[in-house]
């Protein structure tokens, strides 16, 4: 193996000096010889921007910190998304465009700074020219690895791959404190061929978020083929969450074997009315979550974001089914433990025109809180906040619950406004507060069944 160690190039350890210059020559040596790895030896090494190339690992030995710039000046602007939008972005702290086989490993640290960053976006965005830098953002590459890295205080998101395929993340720990804006963990948008999996992420925003763009991308590329095991995940709006960017459509998603706790929700799709594409295929499987606000939701009147406040958004009435119409369908829980659920035990509401459909909960075990802190299920116009509330059913078809039981809950364990064909099969209801009711429907109901 071909090493090229940035020490060699100029880079002095421990000293504040910037070392981007003699990073970039280490890479572009490595490049010139066909491939090989860059090593950040053991120290404190300043740096703005890495752009990397194909058939380049840049490793991180143990005692190794890459600590980023906070000037902008140090992130000279590459088009990219952000937010779903293709637009001139801050490079990346660690960046590379239309590679192959592109690592980034070893257990060193990078350092992403990102204080400065954070005080510009919420108390001097004019400041701000483009949007923040990601810890690592990589562009149309393939065979993308990012291995046992320690990833801290990024600017914004933390790994974000966008129109890539083939990704590896494995084995990396992310930290951002809880308070920190949009410093999602790992955010793959409109990618394929995507495996996350022995991570820890404890974050201010979301704690991996698939994403497909939004109506306003012109090239509408699905985010697919996704599988996310053997993670904990903290804080944070979401533990896993899939959209509100999915007009190119989410599919083949597989997320099992984790652990969520104080996650604002737990699993969470969401969209809107405009955005278009299909949520579907999606099986999640063997997880404890804990301290959460909702478990499970399901939100096609997200209003956050661009138009969000507009009547279209927002509008309870049946709009005519289009291209721009979102759509739910296809997805199956099981085995999944909630302790300490504080608004509802789970929350799907669908557009009237285009009913969340084909949707089941197997072998779930859900308590609320006994000191719950009131709340919104999720993010959509009319909705109060909610306390230890059941399942919140609104414009739904074809779901079915299997073995679940609801806990300590307020109300009804199951409340279904416009539902057709949902069923309860060997559903519980327990230590609720009196007086007992399972299951109470609201409007159309066309059939369903129940056997408790």
């Amino acid at each position: 193996m071909t090493v090229y160690n940035i020490a060699d190039y100029g880079a002095i350890r421990d000293s504040g000096i910037m070392a981007t210059g003699a990073i970039a020559d280490a890479i572009e040596a490595a490049s010139l010889d066909g491939g090989g790895t860059v090593v950040i030896p053991a120290g404190t090494f300043r740096t703005g921007a890495v752009r990397l190339r194909s058939n380049i690992e840049l490793h991180l030995s143990p005692g190794a910190v890459l600590s980023f710039s906070s000037e902008p000046d140090d992130y000279p602007p590459v088009l990219s998304r952000w937010e779903g939008v293709q637009r001139q972005v801050h490079a990346p702290c660690i960046y590379g465009e239309n590679l192959t086989n592109v690592s980034v490993t070893g257990s060193g640290i990078l350092e992403g700074n990102g204080a400065p960053w954070w005080d510009k976006h919420r108390n001097h965005p004019e400041e701000l020219e483009f949007p923040r830098p990601t810890l690592i953002g990589f562009y149309g590459c393939s065979r993308v690895t990012i291995k046992d890295v320690t990833l801290l205080n990024s600017p914004s998101w933390t790994i974000n791959p966008v129109v890539c395929s083939n990704v590896t993340v494995d084995n990396v720990y992310i930290l951002n404190p809880a308070d920190s804006p949009n410093t999602d963990g790992i955010n793959p948008e409109s990618c394929s061929g995507v495996r996350i999996s022995n991570c820890h992420i404890d974050v201010g925003d979301d704690c991996i978020a698939i994403k497909a763009g939004t109506e306003d991308t012109s090239e509408r590329i699905p985010c697919e083929n996704i599988t996310i095991t053997n993670c904990t995940m903290l804080h944070g709006h979401g533990a896993v969450v899939l959209g509100s960017e999915m007009s190119g459509d989410i599919r083949n998603v597989t997320i099992s074997n984790c652990v969520f706790k104080q996650t604002d929700r737990g699993i969470r799709m969401k969209s809107r009315r405009g955005r278009g594409g299909t949520v579907e295929d999606i099986r999640v499987s063997n997880i404890v979550m804990e301290d959460v606000i909702c478990p499970f939701t399901m939100n096609l009147y997200y209003f956050c974001g661009p138009k969000g406040k507009e009547k279209y958004v927002w509008d309870k009435n049946p709009y005519p089914v289009t291209a721009d119409t979102p759509l739910f369908r296809r997805i199956h829980f099981a085995n999944i433990t909630a302790r300490n659920v504080h608004a509802a035990a789970g929350f799907l509401y669908g557009l009237a025109e285009q009913f969340v459909t084909e949707v089941t909960f197997t072998n779930i075990d859900i308590s609320m809180a006994h000191n719950a802190v009131p709340g919104h299920p999720d993010m959509m116009t009319g909705i109060e906040n909610m306390k230890n509330r059941g399942f919140y059913l609104g414009n739904v078809r074809e779901v079915q619950f299997q073995q679940v039981t609801v806990e300590n809950h307020e109300g009804p364990a199951f409340y279904i406004e416009n539902g057709d064909k949902v069923e309860m099969l060997n559903c519980r209801s327990r230590n609720t507060v009196k007086p007992e009711v399972l299951v109470e429907r609201v409007g159309a109901e066309t059939e369903s069944f129940e056997r408790m």
